[in-house]
């Protein structure tokens, strides 16, 4: 780095930043939540096919580092969740962790984060909060004992961090927080020139919302829609940097105006359950290349609170998991298939015209479903499991399965497991779903809009 360019950056407030992590650059996390998901090898060979500079995982599994061995992709590893409290007040335990998951693959592996936790401040284990900030000490003082010196400490947090975000200049830290986790955090990612790491989806408030949100703006697409924030006189022409300009006023507030943000997770979902507006391919497609082409930007475009500032991120992810728990779109936001195929192309090197690219599928979901919804198994669900979840669903009262019991409408045929579950699962969901219920039963259920009703048998249903 040359003298001017030192001086110049130290005015900016970067110069203890790397050359890579100054320069724009897009990675993919690389999640594991799937029983068909290709080898470490495989999946590494995959990500570089994307382009991909980084790229992310939820573990420190050693076949995926191993695999990752040589290349050069940037690695962000994880600390799980569980040990926080453990390794806040026991730095032999915090060393022995780095020691064992780290130190056999570094350097040969380009590892330059250690994350400490995934998105700690949105569980409900409070013990677990006040424990993040002294375990991310921990760790980083287990980086410098055993001399990695490439490697920064963070913690990805949601956007649930914040009390308030609009408008972008009221951005606000929850009050629960606020004082005592998250000033100490910046506190530490300002003195070890750290990066505040951040889960943001567009997705979910305008889902939420798409009525006042719209979806082009969400989309990174609006051509003539702005927003003007009353208070900083900033103007808007996406969701996005609404987004993460709101969290920079955040940490303005509580006086560090200048901790670099860095995106831990974005993406749209590219299917989801019936119910779920807006998750489909011609979206996600959409969704992620403009961010690709934004964040990828020579010069960098940043957002309006920050111009000309790069945002390292990290699109969600690398492959559909179809064991990921909750509605249908978490197990939909894969770049590719568990077969090695393309959901869509999509280029993270942003070297692709957007005219190379084939045509995408007209999206039939942008708008609310309105109509009847069952719940019943889904195809290929595994016997075993079924009788399980069957028994589940029965046993939560409210006469949910007396069409099943002997005598019932929906007894015959006796032993079709598939229509007795079916059956349980939808009425289930009928009369749970208002109070959390969900459509699911870990993977073995699926929405359907066909009425899966037979003779006189009636199945419960879902009226949107």
């Amino acid at each position: 780095m040359g003298l001017f360019t030192f001086l110049l950056l130290s005015l900016l407030g970067l110069a203890c930043y790397t050359s890579a992590e100054i320069s724009p650059q897009i990675g993919v996390c690389y999640g594991q939540l799937g029983n068909n998901l290709p080898p470490p090898p495989k999946s590494v060979e995959l990500i570089k096919n994307l382009k991909a500079n980084r790229v992310k995982i939820y573990d420190a599994n050693p076949e995926i580092l191993k695999a990752l061995k040589g290349t050069d992709l940037q690695v962000s590893v994880m600390v799980p969740n569980e040990i926080i409290t453990n390794i806040s007040s026991n730095q032999t335990l915090a060393d022995q962790w780095v020691l064992a998951n780290v130190v056999p693959f570094y350097p040969e592996t380009m590892i330059r984060y250690l994350l400490v936790g995934n998105e700690i401040l949105s569980q409900p284990d409070t013990t677990t909060w006040f424990n993040l900030v002294p375990a991310m000490r921990r760790i980083k003082y287990s980086v410098k004992k055993y001399k990695l010196h490439k490697i920064k400490v963070g913690t990805p947090l949601a956007m649930d961090v914040l009390e308030s975000s609009f408008p972008p200049s009221n951005g606000t830290f929850r009050s629960d927080v606020s004082v005592k986790v998250v000033k100490p955090l910046l506190q530490f990612l300002n003195r070890t020139k750290s990066f505040f790491f951040l889960d943001v989806y567009t997705f979910f408030p305008w889902s939420s919302d798409p009525i006042n949100i719209k979806l082009d703006y969400a989309l990174l697409m609006a051509k003539n829609i702005t927003y003007t924030d009353p208070v900083s006189g900033l103007t808007y022409t996406n969701l996005l940097d609404q987004m993460l300009d709101s969290v920079v006023f955040a940490m303005k507030r509580l006086g560090y105006p200048n901790i670099r943000l860095f995106i831990a997770e974005t993406g749209w979902p590219n299917g989801g359950d019936i119910d779920q507006i807006g998750c489909n391919i011609y979206n996600a497609a959409t969704y992620n290349r403009n961010v690709v082409k934004k964040l990828m930007s020579k010069p960098p475009v940043g957002t309006p609170a920050r111009p000309g500032t790069v945002l390292p991120a990290f699109l969600f992810a690398l492959y559909n998991e179809n064991q990921k728990p909750g509605p249908g779109t978490e197990r939909h936001f894969g770049l590719l298939y568990p077969n090695e195929k393309n959901v869509y192309e999509i280029d993270l090197s942003a070297k692709t015209p957007e005219s190379e690219y084939k045509p995408l599928p007209i999206p039939t979901n942008n708008e609310p479903y309105k109509g009847k919804i069952w719940c019943v198994v889904a195809k290929g669900a595994n016997r075993t499991e079924l009788a399980s979840a069957l028994s589940y669903a029965c046993g939560q009262g409210n006469g949910t399965c007396d069409p099943i019991q002997p005598g019932g409408k929906c007894y015959k045929p006796i032993k079709s497991l598939v229509r007795h579950a079916s059956l349980a699962f939808s009425s289930y969901w009928a009369q749970f779903r208002n109070v959390g219920g969900t459509c699911y039963f870990n993977g073995l259920a699926i929405q359907t809009a066909k009425d899966p009703s037979y003779g006189s048998c009636k199945f419960p249903s879902v009226t949107l």
